[in-house]
């Protein structure tokens, strides 16, 4: 185990935790949204009693988001202290834009949204609603800006300074909007719209199964429901997008996805398998030229594969195939089972299926897993490059860092992360036991802002 090993397995650690909470976050606060706006528009409390109970598991995934998300911020000085030498003239502008468009929109209304309750007036709460979920929506996408940079570097030049080469922005807007940049962020963005859409139908359909809340739970469904089709949906068509990108810009990523050697062949699709690099073997069910069809609508199109590339510069194939194709399933298996509700929903018979709730309480796993699966799949997809085409991931880590002290710590954040995830479990698991009606007060919609002297809710 060597420096820059230890180091990829601590950052891979630190951040597929806390890209757990993100989505949710992110799909939760426009689930508010649209619950809120019911609320005002149909003035009926069982709106209300849904973004006060969805509004305190969002301050829950909000506060493990920002204690998780910080930890990778020092992580790029104390691990990868030349990469952050190289970007940082780069890499600096979309993290300060996020931390002052974003972060401090989505924190700065987030006090009124928390207490604001019987502060307020009912549209000054439901612009602060507005405002949290378009800030969280801000923070994914400077975020995305700093990563797609790395997958599609553009708007940019080397310079020396001091002895040392450093990426230098001449275009900002081509840093923003880099080739893979809006491709990625709807990929992103509708991910997170499912975490949020299945933690609502997950919750709904427990209450009903439980016959506890039920029209609390019966209307989470119908909404979450509604919402997650869409998403899912949505999805597919965004996937196809990313596919295409990069198979224009990351060519040996696109390759990997589907383990197609052929430096410039047809080239056919699995539906699940293995890859044995060695002879260069996919073992499994495959259809004949489907990835070809699919880049280019024809079956006879060739498709660069990982011959044209030498071996040191080809991903890891096997386990970018697997992490790829178990997204694919997942997203699959999410679709189908959101029009199958959706049948029974418009049959009237959904409440009925015992069989297909306990499915919803369970498929909240689903949007999270294939979340981190995507995340893995793009950011092994691109190795060795951690600026890609331009500064390989051996290169860019710290160079006086020791290897004990790396798994030292890999050791220490392992131990408070199985923490903080148990902490995180018991919280939500308290509050969905507890239940929407704790934190509803059944008064009028006020067609004023009422006294500062009024009750805050818990």
């Amino acid at each position: 185990m060597n420096t820059l090993w230890l180091s990829r397995v601590q950052f891979g650690l630190t951040i597929s935790f806390h890209y757990l909470f993100p989505p949710l976050s992110i799909g939760l606060g426009v689930m508010m949204v649209v619950m809120e706006a019911m609320y005002l528009k149909t003035r009926k409390k069982v709106y209300e009693s849904m973004t006060r109970f969805w509004t305190r598991i969002f301050a829950l995934t909000f506060g493990l988001g920002v204690a998780t998300g910080i930890v990778m911020e020092f992580e790029f000085g104390t691990n990868w202290a030349n990469y952050s030498r190289f970007v940082g003239d780069v890499f600096g502008a979309p993290l300060a834009s996020e931390g002052i468009f974003a972060f401090f929109l989505e924190s700065g209304f987030l006090a009124v949204l928390l207490f604001g309750w019987d502060r307020v007036g009912p549209k000054t709460h439901f612009f602060s609603t507005l405002m949290v979920s378009l800030g969280s929506i801000f923070s994914a996408l400077w975020i995305n800006v700093a990563n797609s940079w790395m997958q599609t570097p553009a708007g940019f030049h080397l310079v020396w300074h001091n002895g040392v080469v450093r990426a230098q922005i001449t275009n900002f807007w081509q840093v923003v909007f880099n080739p893979s940049t809006v491709d990625r962020l709807v990929h992103v963005l509708l991910g997170a719209f499912m975490s949020g859409a299945f933690l609502v139908l997950s919750v709904g359909a427990y209450y009903v199964l439980k016959r506890r809340h039920e029209e609390f739970g019966r209307i989470c469904v119908r909404i979450a429901l509604i919402a997650a089709v869409i998403g899912a949906l949505a999805q597919l068509v965004s996937g196809d997008f990313n596919a295409k990108m990069i198979g224009k810009y990351q060519p040996a990523k696109l390759a990997a996805f589907e383990g197609h050697f052929p430096a410039d062949a047809p080239a056919g699709m699995s539906l699940f398998g293995w890859v044995d690099s060695k002879t260069q073997t996919v073992y499994g069910l495959r259809i004949p030229g489907m990835l070809s069809w699919l880049m280019y609508y024809n079956t006879k199109a060739p498709v660069i594969g990982l011959d044209h590339f030498p071996p040191a510069l080809r991903p890891p194939v096997n386990p970018v195939f697997q992490s790829y194709h178990a997204m694919v399933a997942i997203g699959m298996a999410l679709i189908f089972i959101t029009l199958l509700g959706v049948f029974y929903l418009w049959r009237g018979t959904l409440f009925q299926k015992r069989w297909l709730l306990w499915v919803f309480v369970i498929s909240v796993i689903g949007p999270e897993l294939a979340n981190e699966l995507g995340w893995f799949s793009a950011e092994v997809g691109r190795q060795p490059w951690i600026v890609y085409g331009i500064m390989k991931t051996s290169q860019g880590v710290s160079p006086h860092l020791a290897a004990g002290e790396v798994l030292a710590s890999i050791i220490m954040f392992g131990i408070m992360y199985v923490l903080l995830g148990l902490l995180f479990i018991f919280l939500m698991n308290r509050k969905i036991q507890q239940g929407p009606g704790e934190a509803v007060v059944a008064l009028p919609i006020p067609t004023a802002p009422v006294s500062g002297h009024a009750r805050l809710d818990a």
